[in-house]
């Protein structure tokens, strides 16, 4: 076989017998001398050439590298030489052979392979086998002789086979492509070239890799080509992609065919699939930023369409998208990954011209010399086309630093320079809100973008949007986006705000904890989406209507506490009432647990309270409903009533309600619910008994949500009996408050380990713990 031709590849593809015997000298265990080179009569002998193809179904790991038997055979011209390699003579050598890019050489280059033998002399490759010995030899012609190698067995004999005819087929596909004379030759060896490496038996990365490098090395050095021939390259080169991602160069050319051609069937035909597959196999950007910067390219060629972004939307986009398990472990990350960075680089200048870094141009082209670089400059908000009017002696504008943002604010009252202090009176560094939330004039700036800038950042916003109309993908992409991944620029332009003020909408509406509990901030003193959106704040331009939507999944959820209660009052006091004067049920609920728990302390702000909730017809009506139940609550106080008492069991939380309804139990130190059906809605009762201390809830439902409240309620709880109850640590954790505790019975439960070492550390007077039956035993 002539492996110099373009068609060589094919036949070992194609399932033929190699040459037969009377074709080609053959060498081998001959009785006889070898023939004179060009003498097509064999001599009689044993040997043959397998006529088995060597990939019927097995697969082969590319060798780089191995130890094998040689054997080299100068082809005989005069009757000494053919005495000379008869074979008595003959020998093998051990060798330790490197199959590099352009030839085959040994790692001890002595005797037979003293010299690398170069893939551009083999003239042809065969299997060789011996019917009187096992050995497994593998033929190398070259001019003027011939190379055997001996492996093993079969197997190693047909990968060194396959892994050669690889090398050398690679060798001269690199040569040719590598001065291409015409393109139409060319894309007929594209074509063979990817064919061959679609149907080869070896299975290693870089048998697709290597065809995609020869192709991207080529588009690369051959900037000229028609937009025909950029197609014609792409779509012969697609069966490729179909399970490998595009080399960094490549990735470059398809980002700059979806720029300049984004109309192009072969975006949605070809690149559609090789998207896919990056959102479903990447498992991280930052190693390869170019396959992001595809995918961001491919999403804006698709907005360029005369449909927009309808082409994926409303169901093309999640079925695009959509792999089993639904939502996919790693798509719905990468695609959020891709929004980020494109939203980033819309505000990349002022970015950079804040911290005086070097920007993803400069750092992609190698620019990143300090005197190249613009000196920082504060990022200038654009004040409204019609500005309000400010007072006569009013101080003139100032500059809030922070190491994050420089934002160009009014100063219009002292408490904006009280935001800046911390605890001790000194200064510390203003938080994000702070940052952003000091004057409300803010709210009504806006950071003007560039063109393009803008139109990338309405698809991106747009992506994000619908990405939470899906109730699957919804979980993840609000766990996601909780930690508020946006430059601080993009939180100051109203723009994006609004439009991402959709998203957290289908947050607030949710039903689900683990969606809605993420408009909180991800940890303590970090502002979430709850206060980014809140009266006051720069996102907020709907007088606290989103605000209010928030509290009220809230205050459903398990929030409604004490903790969240005052976090409200301290801050965002002034718009719950506001809104509750307006009629917003939910404020008005707010505000009366806020009296009913006592957590407004001042008797002028108790009082506004109280006129705001009489204000309103349902207020006035929940203010009623409160002062009864405080009427009660007194009663059930008073001093009197039993010390002890235990329930039936089976008795419910109705049971419990109507009991403790029923007198007074203001010395009430002992209540034991064991064996009971209560569950965690009881705890609205028990935090109304103020004396007491020992508190057996054995083989109930009392769970998480009951806990998290009696740990705010009753300080003075001494013995607690969680025996055989759902609890587990996201309750048992609030337990840490009440110092009290001196007996905690957890036998059970889904007490974990570091939850149990956790509670020893903060509740110095526990003496008594019970962890039998639970991870800590």
């Amino acid at each position: 076989m002539d492996f110099n031709s373009s068609g060589g590849g094919n036949e070992l593809h194609n399932n033929q017998f190699y040459q037969s015997e009377e074709s080609k000298p053959l060498l081998g265990e001959m009785s006889a001398p070898l023939p004179l080179e060009g003498n097509n009569k064999l001599c009689a002998g044993p040997c043959k050439r397998t006529l088995q193809h060597c990939s019927s179904g097995m697969r082969y790991k590319l060798l780089q590298e191995g130890d094998i038997q040689v054997c080299v055979v100068k082809h005989p011209r005069t009757f000494l030489s053919k005495i000379l390699t008869s074979k008595f003579l003959r020998r093998w050598e051990p060798h330790h052979l490197t199959l590099t890019d352009s030839s085959l050489a040994s790692a001890t280059p002595t005797g037979y392979m003293e010299a690398a033998l170069s893939y551009s002399t083999i003239e042809e490759l065969q299997l060789l086998s011996w019917d009187n010995a096992p050995k497994y030899c593998v033929q190398l012609s070259f001019p003027g002789g011939t190379v055997l190698l001996q492996a093993a067995n079969s197997y190693l004999r047909d990968q060194w086979f396959n892994s050669l005819q690889w090398k050398k087929k690679i060798y001269k596909y690199r040569k040719v492509l590598n001065n291409p004379s015409r393109w139409e030759v060319v894309l007929k060896e594209i074509r063979l070239l990817v064919d061959m490496a679609l149907t080869s038996p070896l299975q290693d990365e870089s048998i697709h890799q290597a065809p995609l490098q020869i192709i991207s090395t080529l588009l690369a050095e051959n900037t000229n080509l028609s937009t025909q021939d950029h197609e014609n390259i792409i779509v012969a080169i697609a069966p490729l992609l179909e399970n490998n991602h595009p080399p960094p160069d490549l990735c470059e050319f398809f980002c700059k065919h979806c720029r300049e051609r984004p109309r192009s069937m072969v975006v949605i035909e070809v690149f559609t699939p090789v998207v896919q597959r990056i959102l479903k196999h990447n498992m991280d950007f930052g190693k390869c930023p170019r396959l992001r910067l595809f995918t961001q390219e491919y999403i804006l060629a698709l907005n360029e369409l005369n449909a927009g972004m309808e082409v994926l939307c409303p169901i093309g986009l999640h079925d695009l998208l959509c792999f089993l398990p639904c939502p996919h472990p790693r798509v719905l990350p990468n695609l959020v990954a891709v929004c980020l960075a494109a939203i980033y680089s819309c505000y990349e200048d002022f970015i950079n011209s804040r911290d005086n870094s070097p920007s993803l141009k400069e750092i992609r082209n190698g620019c990143q010399q300090q005197n190249e670089r613009k000196p920082p400059l504060p990022l200038r908000l654009l004040p409204p086309l019609s500005p309000p009017p400010t007072l006569p002696l009013s101080p003139p504008p100032s500059i809030v630093n922070s190491s994050e943002i420089l934002v160009e604010l009014e100063r219009n009252n002292n408490t904006a320079n009280a935001r800046r202090k911390g605890p001790g009176g000194g200064d510390s560094e203003p938080n994000l809100i702070d940052c952003l939330l000091v004057s409300p004039a803010l709210n009504s700036l806006s950071i003007q973008l560039p063109a393009q800038a803008d139109r990338v950042l309405g698809c991106f916003a747009l992506i994000l949007k619908m990405l939470s109309d899906y109730d699957d993908w919804r979980p993840a992409l609000a766990s996601l986006l909780q930690p508020i991944p946006f430059p601080k620029e993009a939180l100051a332009h109203a723009k994006f705000t609004k439009e991402l003020k959709y998203v957290i909408q289908r947050f607030a509406e949710d039903p689900r904890q683990e969606v809605h509990s993420c408009l909180l901030s991800v940890r303590s003193g970090k502002d979430g989406w709850f206060q980014l959106y809140s009266p006051g704040g720069v996102a907020c331009d709907d007088d606290g209507e989103l605000f209010a939507s928030m509290v009220h999944i809230l205050m459903g959820s398990c929030y409604k506490t004490k903790k969240f209660l005052l976090s409200l009052a301290e801050n965002k006091l002034g718009p719950c009432m506001l809104l509750a004067l307006r009629g917003n049920q939910t404020m008005v609920e707010i505000l009366c647990l806020m009296l009913e728990y006592n957590i407004i302390e001042n008797k002028d702000t108790q009082l506004q309270i109280i006129s705001t909730l009489e204000s309103t017809p349902v207020g006035l009506q929940m203010y009623e409903q409160l002062c009864d139940r405080q009427r009660e609550l007194k009663e059930l106080q008073r001093k009197g009533g039993p010390t002890r008492l235990t329930l039936p069991s089976k008795s419910t939380d109705a049971d419990l309600a109507r009991l403790l309804s029923s007198g007074s139990f203001g010395n009430l130190e002992n209540l034991s619910l064991a064996f009971t059906n209560v569950t965690s809605a009881c705890a609205e009762q028990l935090i109304k008994l103020p004396s007491l201390k020992q508190l057996n809830l054995w083989s109930t439902q009392f769970g998480d949500a009951g806990l998290r409240l009696l740990s705010e309620h009753l300080a003075c709880l001494q013995v607690l009996n969680l025996c055989e109850t759902p609890v587990t640590d996201a309750g048992l954790l609030s337990l840490s408050s009440m110092k009290s505790l001196c007996s905690l019975n957890m036998n059970s439960t889904k007490l974990t380990a570091d939850t149990y070492e956790d509670l020893k550390a903060k509740l110095p007077n526990l003496k008594e713990v019970d962890v039998r039956y639970t991870e800590a035993w």
